[in-house]
């Protein structure tokens, strides 16, 4: 189910016309029910919209390696109806009542959401409840999504250019660690996958007490409570542990170097470093260092290759933020005539600079500024705000982050930028792989 949602502009400007950070803390009430499942309530009520979410602590990591995509499977598969909504109808109660909905798998959570007027909360409560209580997992409705899965990957991976080099570096940047699949997972495991792998797969995971219920927005804090207690309290906890992995990731033990050819136009680099977990320290620094050196058009990359040296033709980075090992990755696409070799070493030259002298007090204040709007402009929506709470009190077991972590930023110093590109940009840890068009003939 992947429905846009859209940014509020207008909150985004009010958001960061603010005079300071003390100005938008933001207040919320947490609290647990008899059955495991957390609450965060945060009450805003500047527009008459809700958002209510559910984040399950369950993403690809979580997958038996035989039959990995059944986190992201269910991400689809739990929109198909419950014993009380006719399948296909999810959507429509949202939609006819002028909401949105959507959801996301990562390696780590699932999470689900719907924003409404404020007047439909209680639809939004009704309806994830149907969700965690008794959702439909029947033949039906696995098969049908077994071809939204299909197609999703031929359009997102096996179709697109260069669409294939998240799979094709998780399976060389991690040994042990259960990140070494996408969340797609594999098609084959999925079509392996009986109805009572998936049935069990529900009952393990999409329990009260592995999840966490957020409702940010415009409504009545005592009326919500007494809806959450209505719609979710009865619902049975899960008896015994979940499954969590706990392995220890080896050291890369020495730089990993593939060529992958495919139908593509031009050359392209891609440089993957392990770096710390999202609950680690470093993490700041590391973030930091990532976009000076590869986020957007001001990036020292992007500056270098392409509007001083036109190597490239786009420079970008993903930063993968896990709970567990986590990677940073920064890749470059050749500009016509320009060969691999020589943009992979441009890219070099910009990261040893970083290593070699501390950046000017110039650009780090603008990286700083860069942060901070980022942080702003992420809260400034009721889903914006749903999401960090759930995110923060999942992954990391605090959802006062979402008032404090920004402080962590504005703690770095341009010496910690120079110590973890030292630390963690080496060639010893990293992941390189060239994109190169196919030949001509075999």
């Amino acid at each position: 189910m992947k429905i846009k949602f859209m940014l509020s502009a207008l909150c985004v400007a009010v958001m960061l016309s603010a005079a300071s950070a003390q100005d938008l803390s933001i207040e919320y009430d947490a609290y647990t029910l008899d059955n495991g499942l957390d609450v965060i309530l945060h009450q805003d009520k500047s527009t008459p919209i809700v958002t209510v979410g559910v984040m399950y602590h369950v993403g690809s990591k979580n997958e038996n390696p035989d039959r990995t995509g059944f986190a992201h499977f269910f991400e689809h598969l739990l929109f198909e109806g419950s014993e009380n909504i006719d399948r296909g109808e999810f959507s429509e109660y949202v939609q006819n009542a002028g909401g949105q909905l959507n959801a996301y798998t990562s390696n780590d959570v699932t999470f689900y959401f719907e924003t409404l007027p404020s007047n439909q909360l209680e639809l939004g409560l009704w309806l994830e409840s149907e969700r965690m209580l008794h959702a439909k997992v029947d033949e039906k409705g696995i098969e049908t999504q077994r071809e939204v899965v299909k197609e999703e990957m031929r359009q997102r991976y096996e179709n697109s250019p260069y669409g294939t080099f998240l799979l094709e570096v998780l399976k060389r940047a991690y040994k042990e660690y259960p990140y070494r699949w996408p969340t797609i997972g594999s098609m084959e495991h999925l079509n392996a996958a009986t109805e009572s792998d998936y049935v069990n797969f529900y009952k393990d995971f999409y329990v009260p007490n592995n999840a966490v219920l957020v409702i940010a927005g415009d409504f009545a804090p005592k009326q919500a409570k007494q809806w959450v207690e209505q719609y979710f309290g009865s619902i049975p906890k899960k008896k015994g542990s979940f499954y969590r992995p706990n392995v220890e990731e080896p050291a890369l033990g020495g730089e990993v170097r593939d060529t992958i050819f495919d139908e593509v136009q031009l050359p392209a680099v891609f440089q993957s470093y392990r770096i710390p977990s999202r609950n680690e320290d470093d993490i700041y620094a590391v973030q930091m260092l990532a976009k000076l050196l590869s986020e957007g058009e001001s990036s020292r990359m992007r500056r270098a290759l392409v509007d001083e040296q036109e190597k490239a033709l786009a420079v970008q980075n993903v930063i993968f933020d896990f709970e567990g090992p986590s990677l940073a990755i920064a890749f470059a696409i050749a500009n016509a005539g320009v060969d691999a070799k020589a943009v992979e070493e441009a890219m070099d030259a910009e990261i040893k600079e970083v290593q070699n002298e501390l950046i000017s007090e110039r650009e780090f204040q603008k990286l700083l500024n860069q942060v901070e709007t980022e942080f702003y402009t992420s809260n400034a929506t009721t889903f914006g705000v749903a999401n960090s709470l759930a995110t923060y009190h999942t992954l990391s077991g605090d959802p006062e982050l979402i008032n404090t972590e920004l402080e962590k930023y504005q703690e770095v110093t341009r010496e910690d930028i120079k110590r973890v590109a030292n630390k963690y940009f080496t060639p010893d840890n990293r992941v390189v792989l060239y994109y190169l068009p196919k030949p001509a003939k075999p």
